[in-house]
């Protein structure tokens, strides 16, 4: 008996099938007249505030739009506000720093290896240059 008393005592909140038998549940005939009246008169009172406030909100964000335009606040500059601050955001993290540091570092060794290469190269077609030059130079030499 205890279990089944502390089944109806849950302070837990209602879930899935608990709610839709909440909601289709017909309390009405539990209620006095008197009872339904208060909650009428409740219930419209709140769709007044809800209506009130509704209407409120709407000014605000006319007054809201008038203002950006007075300051020349558009969508565009908004975006382009939020991207700037959210780029800044992002490369003040230590992981993009890190990842900065680690690419910067590779685009150094890169640059060396590259241009090594490139030396290297140069280097190659200039002895080429003068071993052509060179025999070439050598025949008409021989003819004089």
């Amino acid at each position: 008996m205890e279990a089944q008393a502390q089944g109806l005592l849950e302070t837990e909140p209602l879930h899935g099938r608990d709610e839709d038998a909440v909601a289709s549940a017909d309390f009405s005939s539990m209620l006095s007249e008197e009872e339904k009246q208060e909650l009428k008169a409740e219930l419209v009172q709140l769709e007044d505030e809800i209506t009130t406030l509704r209407q409120v909100l709407s000014a605000k964000e006319r007054h809201l739009v008038e203002i950006k335009q007075k300051l020349g606040m558009n969508l565009m500059n908004e975006l382009k506000q939020n991207f700037s601050k959210s780029w800044h955001d992002m490369q003040t993290t230590t992981a993009y720093k890190k990842t900065h540091e680690t690419l910067s570092h590779a685009g150094q060794k890169a640059t060396a290896a590259f241009s090594n290469v490139g030396t290297a190269i140069s280097k190659k077609f200039g002895d080429m240059s003068y071993s052509i030059r060179h025999s070439i130079s050598m025949p008409a030499m021989r003819r004089k």
